[in-house]
């Protein structure tokens, strides 16, 4: 006998001993071949059954069941201080948007008046700023105040500081900052949407989406 003829009968050997095994094993988990269960007089709610082990087995599936892990502390830290900056921005961005709009229509209208028309004309819409924004600005936390500084900074590209000194001498700047400084604040808080003030801007930008809705 040739060396190919052994190896060839050694290989369809192989096969047939896989063959017989797939049979078997088919045979013993074929619902056909494997008898149900012998039932009771008081079997007679029907369930589920897979096979296992040769026999039906009652089987249910169980609800979704939701499982909640504890934030970790340095995170649940940065969560809650995200959360007080969005809800700030949510308070005062309006106040900031309306503010910002108004500044700018003043600065726009006194770039060509007189030093003494241009102070009349401050005069009489610093009336309607206060008449607008007094009493509810009154009503923010120091927090919340902080926010909206830099979000006017954010609609009229100029700090609170240097507003005041416009509007209002820099005596009176001086005056706010040295106030600002006790409560813990800065008029002269800027605002870099590409830095540090990254994530006020996506959350102003998300308010900015509702809005437009």
């Amino acid at each position: 006998m040739t060396a190919e003829r052994k190896i060839l009968r050694r290989f369809l050997a192989v096969l047939a001993f896989v063959a017989v095994s797939m049979s078997a094993a088919f045979s013993q988990t074929a619902p056909d071949t494997i008898p149900l269960p012998q039932l009771g007089p008081n079997d007679t709610i029907p369930v589920p059954a897979e096979i296992h082990g040769g026999e039906y087995v009652p089987v249910q599936t169980l609800e979704w069941t939701w499982v909640q892990a504890p934030y970790p502390k340095h995170l649940l830290k940065r969560r809650q201080e995200w959360t007080r900056l969005r809800n700030a921005i949510y308070v005062t961005y309006p106040y900031a948007r309306r503010a910002g709009a108004i500044m700018n229509d003043i600065n726009a209208r006194i770039a060509t008046m007189p030093e003494k028309e241009k102070k009349k004309y401050i005069h009489s819409r610093e009336k309607e700023l206060k008449k607008q924004f007094a009493e509810p600005l009154s009503e923010l936390s120091i927090y919340q105040g902080k926010v909206l500084m830099k979000l006017i900074n954010r609609q009229t590209g100029n700090n609170c500081y240097n507003i005041i000194k416009e509007y209002k001498g820099g005596f009176t700047a001086r005056a706010w900052q040295t106030v600002a400084f006790v409560f813990g604040s800065n008029l002269k808080q800027p605002y870099n949407a590409n830095g540090d003030e990254r994530e006020m801007e996506k959350i102003v930008q998300e308010v900015e989406r509702l809005h437009r809705m």
